[in-house]
């Protein structure tokens, strides 16, 4: 099982501490860092900035969001940085929901999540492959655009520049059965939002036609401390403020992540606490357990015998949320 240093995105401002973390990471043998996006900083600059001061790590989007780009862009985005650092760029995308990507993004939630994803991952595929002009006569996504407020005078084109990897890996982040499904069939992995070493079953059935050398690579906060409960807050944190309010009450898939993972009252409570703006009420009504089973927290030893769990299954790659060297260097050592 191979670590990654997931950083996430910005919060208020840039953290000043991601570039060393980055090179630290690569210094202690990490396979790769991943940078993401939601309504502020995006991934790829943040990214770059990175690759500009590492030499080989490699590089990731978890997640570069759909609804942000056409595929043509986010093609472009991925070929540009891989030239820039050798090789080094995989391309994880999300399509997010419809809060974020009507409320924000001012586009319409796609009425068929999945025909829209393979639609964009076939266009990212036609770029990077550079076999011949972009074509897709798409349902979502049409090259070249046929519409009837368009002008007809479009051209089916392909890249002028050469990508460096026709293959570039290409990963997808998708929460539900059927979407998981989808990307075991048309992606190069998977990043899954929660990962509960204890329930693999949850998945089982959906990565059933994943081939040889899928990628599984969830993301899992980890800090190494003495108090297990102080530890889980910021885990507690996260899943109070994804739950309870990145979606709506009737449409969350986060929340109905959850729910599939056995905790579906939870998540309830969850969403009506934070929607009433009671988020610390929010917060505290995460189970330690479900964010206990997500994260590795705790004292060394602890975490030693729950990296194991994580090992067994069909997990390849470890993103670590873990915002601290000392953190960073016990799982190195942990990881062998």
């Amino acid at each position: 099982m191979r670590l990654g240093l997931a950083l996430g995105y910005w919060g208020r401002g840039p953290d000043p501490d991601h570039v060393a973390l980055a090179q630290e990471a690569e210094r202690l043998g990490y396979d790769s860092v991943w940078t993401a996006e939601a309504w502020g900083s995006d991934a790829f600059t943040p990214l770059t900035w990175i690759a500009a001061q590492t030499s080989t790590i490699k590089l990731g989007t978890a997640v570069a969001q759909m609804a942000a780009r056409s595929p043509v862009t986010t093609a472009m985005h991925a070929l540009t940085l891989d030239h820039l650092s050798g090789g080094r760029m995989t391309l994880g995308l999300g399509l997010s929901g419809p809060q974020v990507v009507e409320g924000w993004y001012g586009r319409p939630f796609p009425k068929s999540p999945l025909t829209a994803t393979r639609e964009y991952v076939d266009v990212i595929r036609q770029v990077l492959r550079r076999e011949g002009p972009v074509a897709l006569d798409g349902r979502f996504h049409a090259h070249p655009y046929r519409g009837a407020d368009g002008t007809g005078l479009g051209k089916a084109l392909k890249p002028i520049t050469h990508p460096l990897r026709a293959e570039l890996p290409v990963l997808l982040g998708a929460e539900g059965p059927k979407n998981i499904a989808q990307t075991a069939r048309i992606a190069d992995g998977w990043l899954p939002l929660y990962w509960s070493p204890m329930r693999t079953d949850v998945y089982e059935a959906s990565l059933a036609e994943a081939p040889d050398g899928f990628m599984v690579a969830p993301m899992a906060r980890a800090k190494v401390c003495d108090d297990v409960a102080e530890g889980l807050l910021p885990v507690k944190a996260m899943l109070g403020f994804y739950i309870g309010g990145m979606g709506h009450s009737a449409r969350n898939f986060h929340a109905e992540l959850m729910a599939r993972m056995g905790f579906e009252s939870e998540a309830r409570r969850i969403q009506e606490l934070f929607l009433a703006g009671r988020r610390e009420e929010a917060v505290l009504a995460v189970p330690d357990s479900f964010a206990d089973e997500i994260s590795l927290v705790g004292p060394r030893e602890r975490i030693a015998e729950r990296l194991e769990l994580w090992r067994k299954g069909p997990v390849t790659d470890l993103l670590v949320l873990a915002p601290d060297r000392h953190t960073l260097r016990v799982l190195a050592e942990l990881n062998g």
